[in-house]
């Protein structure tokens, strides 16, 4: 049986991950490639979801008498299928829904193919041609990216399942009152405003230090990453950034610095656990996931901390925020990934946009 298994590195705080084959050795060809993206400095969090995505492919490679070193592009097509039904070895006359999301098998197979990549790059396959590598092409009619993109290579994944389109979902300004008022802490208020006015990911407000909130002059919050968190929370990307806000919300923070927020406790974290776990410790994701499903019941609303950050996007777009702007306060690397991600119009949307075009012409 194929197993992933967390290991505390020697002499650090810090841990990683091993994938452990049927023998309960460690799986050595996975193994360098986890190194090698630790190198780079990936987050533990995205080197576990990668061991992760290799078990699996090294579970199908088992189950289907492979060798790793001999798997072509059809046994990838394959490795498709195995992940879609939810029973690889049963043929069943009946419907059944998929085992996984068209996203998440796409997950799987950006592991896999970066997995033969690097095996390639250090001579260990002849490797697989998962890529096709082409350049900007010239055209007639012009794409909004062209000048960004013109004469840059262009690789496109080759094994790719189409996702549907949908709609990432928001709250109404209706709905966030609700967990607001459902809160019974200045901590949690705040942590559920500081999400919803940011946009912040999760792992970027649990790493937030004192330091970072500057109220003096200009409300700012700076989002540092750091790789030594006691509560192994991180900023996902790997520049700083910073974020502006508004003075509630500092006021907000202030009041949960004066009413709730431990003296005796000598720590640089501005999220603690006060009340529960251990306190006086940073606050961690386990913690917030409770918080949240406590909010979920509470107000019958659905939401998780990525919810808050879908829907400030939402609401800078619809309120006409240039996507280069949007990008920059979210902190993606590219412009293109929140424009996938964000340029989402619901029938609401179109029916105001159309109205406004009726109302302009009028003029």
């Amino acid at each position: 049986m194929v197993q992933v298994q967390r290991i505390r590195l020697p002499d650090s705080d810090r841990s990683s991950w091993l994938v452990i084959g049927d023998d309960y050795l460690p799986i050595e060809p996975i193994q360098n490639y986890l190194r090698y993206l630790e190198s780079l400095e990936r987050s533990p969090n995205t080197i576990q979801s990668y061991a992760s995505h290799l078990k699996l492919f090294w579970e199908f490679v088992r189950d289907s008498h492979l060798e790793w070193k001999e798997v072509t592009l059809e046994h990838l097509a394959d490795f498709i299928h195995w992940l879609r039904s939810p029973e690889p070895k049963v043929i069943s006359l009946q419907h059944k829904s998929a085992k996984r999301t068209e996203k998440t098998i796409n997950t799987i197979l950006s592991a896999v193919c970066g997995f033969y990549e690097f095996q390639e790059r250090i001579g260990a396959t002849a490797g697989i041609d998962t890529y096709r590598t082409s350049f900007q092409p010239g055209r007639k009619y012009k794409s909004f990216l062209h000048h960004i993109n013109k004469g840059k290579e262009v690789r496109t994944q080759l094994l790719k399942v189409k996702e549907p389109k949908k709609f990432p979902g928001c709250l109404t300004c209706e709905e966030i009152k609700q967990l607001l008022d459902a809160c019974n802490r200045t901590r949690d208020k705040f942590l559920i405003c500081l999400l919803s006015e940011t946009g912040l990911r999760i792992g970027e407000a649990l790493g937030l230090r004192h330091e970072d909130i500057r109220s003096t002059g200009e409300n700012e919050i700076h989002v540092v990453p750091r790789s030594d968190n006691y509560n192994r929370a991180r900023a996902k990307s790997a520049t700083e950034r910073v974020v502006h806000v508004t003075k509630d919300l500092m006021k907000l923070y202030a009041d949960y610095l004066i009413k709730e927020y431990p003296e005796d406790i000598d720590s640089d974290y501005v999220f603690l656990n006060i009340w529960e776990g251990k306190s006086g410790t940073p606050m961690t994701y386990a913690a917030v996931d409770s918080l949240f499903r406590r909010l979920s019941k509470k107000t019958g609303i659905n939401v998780h901390p990525h919810l808050l950050r879908h829907t400030h996007a939402t609401e800078l777009i619809r309120a006409g925020w240039d996507m280069a702007h949007v990008q920059k306060r979210l902190g993606h690397t590219s412009v293109q990934t929140t424009i996938n991600t964000y340029t989402h119009l619901t029938n609401d949307d179109l029916k105001q946009a159309y109205q406004s075009y009726l109302a302009q012409r009028k003029k």
